[in-house]
């Protein structure tokens, strides 16, 4: 699903992360968890960056998803 609807992100002057999904902002990180994010997307790949900023939103595998 992340395929077809990959996750965004911008980091403004201030230090924010926004995550975004399908042209609308989903979240807004900030403070040291903005630094720390900032740091694992600048080492990570294209599939773990999507991966970050799905865990990022804080709505990803609740373990009680359906098969």
């Amino acid at each position: 699903m992340l395929e077809s609807d990959p996750f965004s992100y911008r980091v403004t002057k201030g230090g924010l992360v926004l995550v975004s999904r399908g042209g609308r902002t989903v979240v807004t990180v900030g403070g040291a968890p903005a630094q720390k994010l900032q740091a694992a997307l600048a080492s990570a790949g294209p599939d773990e960056e999507q991966l970050l900023l799905a865990k990022a939103t804080g709505n990803y595998r609740h373990g009680n998803e359906r098969r």
